[in-house]
This record gives C-alpha cells, structure tokens and sequence, in this order.
C-alpha cells in the first residue's frame, strides 16, 4: 500500500495539490499538522483517498486530535506534529512515546527538515514541509516485507 506523507503546508495549495498529484495511486494521506483550509480543501477534492490528520501548533481551533495511532497493513503507525515533544530539542521523547505505543513507524513534522531514519526497529520519519521553497514530502509503501519510506523533493 502506497502512503503519502505531508506536513506543515501553512496555506500552500498548490504543493499540497502537485504532490497528491503526482502519487495519485496512494492510497492514503497523511497530514501531520500545520495545515489551514487546504487541508479540507484536498480532503474535498480526492474524496477515496483515506486521511489521517493531527492537529499541529499553528492550527488554532482545529478539532483534530494531538496524536493518532493507526495500523495500516500490520503496521501500527504513531502519527504527531511533533511540538509536544519538544522534537525540535530531540528526537528521544517522541520515539520514546511511539515505542511505549508499541508503533513500528513514528511520523511528525513541526521541524520542517524532512528526515528518514531506522533506529532498533522504530521507522523515524519526518516527511519536511511543503509549505516553503525547499518543499518535502514522503511517501511510505507498506506490504508483507515490510516498510520502505523516502523522502522527495518537490518539483
């Protein structure tokens, strides 16, 4: 299954849309936090797709939970934005939090540096942000063998 991973648009439709566009055969989309209306404008617009959303530090009055946990094909996934765990300081108590939830895959964004790490049988995955210049993404493909996450420039 073919999963794309976004953070941190802060209003920027265009990157948003131009990468769901560009992975049209995902699946799934997950945003983690740091989004305004085009979140539910994309939401709208590719209604199969399934989105899993954490509501970051710049999404004032959203009702979106702090952190959600999902198994997808197996794998139990710890998303959140990131600021609750200071992960700006360290990565350590957020991969502590996704280990104690037992997550095979920790996903945030809130740093904007996009990064994609193994660590003892914890995916770390921070897709970067798509809201700016240098815009990142991820995308993760799950199956029977397991995991595989990259990170991709936005062109």
């Amino acid at each position: 299954m073919k999963i794309l991973v976004v953070s941190d648009t802060h209003g920027n439709f265009f990157n948003f849309k131009k990468a769901v566009e560009t992975h049209r055969d995902a699946q799934i989309i997950i945003h983690c936090g740091d989004s305004r209306d085009e979140l539910d404008d994309i939401k709208m617009m590719y209604p199969d797709k399934a989105f899993f959303c954490v509501k970051g530090n710049c999404d004032f009055g959203s009702t979106l939970p702090l952190v959600e946990e999902r198994v997808i094909e197996g794998k139990k996934f710890f998303i959140t934005h990131g600021h609750l765990y200071n992960n700006k300081l360290s990565l350590y108590p957020i991969c502590c939090a996704a280990r104690e939830a037992k997550a095979d895959i920790v996903i945030f964004g809130h740093t904007h540096n996009a990064v994609a790490d193994y660590d003892d049988g914890l995916y770390i995955l921070n897709p970067g942000s798509l809201g700016g210049y240098a815009a990142t993404y991820a995308i993760i493909d799950v199956s029977e063998q397991g995991i595989v996450t990259n990170i991709v420039k936005l062109k």
